[in-house]
């Protein structure tokens, strides 16, 4: 804890009122540049400090998207301070018990319930100027599985027939995801950016990438989670809970049938899980972070679920056998 972002940070911190004896600890780290911090004052009151490197994180998004979900009556981090010149806020502390922790047979029903109380919430926030989860940010993600993970992980190099196949799910995936309703998308709803917080809600942190964008996109993020998995018949159960809720709440077309709702859930799984593996292959590779390594199984578990499910991905299901990526994954490691 010796570097100069380090010291600049703790005499920012100093400089604040009240926080001149403050102790710094490290509190996260995630997969950007940005580091946390748990800021102490002598009084015992905590706060967390983000670090996020000017020209490597802009704190722009996130000190919008704070306030629409504030607006929206979620608990985020409120900003009690901030220099954005030197890339450094002071927030509300949510403490440091991640669902993921908590999270077993017993609570999870609890906590699921809660979690989708606060996504329908989220889901109604001001989504207007958001960047939009159009085609080709969604192919792109998707690309991310074939260059970082085929690719550089693997050493695999897709034949013209391959590379067709792959374009043409990616294609089916695209089409799925705009024929949806659009709304609020924080983008990576899941058990380790959900704070068990209380009786009030899940906290909700790491939410600056959010966009305008489909519907079931941030409902499977959170039950097919990359982190932790659950039995195929309750994740059935949840999702059609939360369907339950959207109709209620008047924000969903009677039309759209349980059938509908679970196909635009599960393909919409397929894009969110080939883009995962992409990125915990390119946080190995490029970030030097292989511990991401280890979620690619489960996340690869998924598509080998799903994509048989339907015409659409059957072509990938049948790709993924043909290489062999299940004991791919197991020899190549972290």
């Amino acid at each position: 804890m010796s570097d100069a972002r380090l010291t600049a940070l703790r005499d920012w911190l100093h400089g604040l009122p009240g926080l001149a004896g403050a102790t710094l600890a490290p509190a996260s780290a995630d997969a950007s540049f940005r580091r946390y911090f748990r800021v102490t004052r002598p009084d015992g009151a905590t706060f967390i400090a983000m670090d996020a490197p000017p020209g490597r994180e802009d704190l722009g998004p996130f000190l919008d998207v704070t306030e629409r979900l504030l607006a929206a009556g979620l608990r985020v981090p409120r900003v009690h301070a901030r220099d954005l010149a030197q890339g450094f806020l002071l927030l509300d502390d949510l403490g440091s018990t991640h669902y993921l922790q908590a999270l077993d047979d017993a609570s999870a029903d609890r906590l699921y319930g809660a979690a989708m109380d606060a996504l329908l919430a989220l889901q109604g926030a001001d989504h207007a100027g958001l960047p939009p989860f159009d085609a080709a940010l969604l192919d792109a993600e998707m690309a991310l599985f074939r260059d970082w993970f085929l690719g550089e992980h693997l050493g695999l190099a897709l034949d013209g027939a391959d590379r067709a196949a792959l374009e043409a799910v990616a294609g089916a995936l695209i089409d799925n995801a705009l024929a949806q309703p659009q709304v609020f998308v924080h983008r990576d709803y899941h058990s380790r950016n959900l704070m068990v917080t209380g009786p009030h809600g899940p906290g909700i942190i790491d939410h600056q990438d959010a966009v305008s964008g489909p519907l079931t996109y941030d409902l499977v993020s959170l039950l097919r989670d990359c982190y932790i998995a659950w039995p195929a018949a309750r994740v059935r159960g949840w999702a059609l809970d939360f369907r339950r809720r959207l109709l209620a709440a008047g924000r969903l077309e009677p039309a759209v049938d349980e059938a509908t709702f679970l196909r635009w859930f599960g393909l919409m799984g397929v894009q969110r899980h080939l883009k995962a593996i992409g990125i915990f292959a390119r946080l190995c590779h490029r970030d030097g972070k292989p511990g991401y390594l280890n979620d690619i199984p489960r996340t690869l578990g998924y598509l080998r679920q799903v994509a048989p499910q339907y015409p659409e991905t059957r072509p990938l299901a049948a790709l993924i056998e043909r290489l062999d990526l299940p004991r791919r994954v197991a020899r190549c490691g972290p």
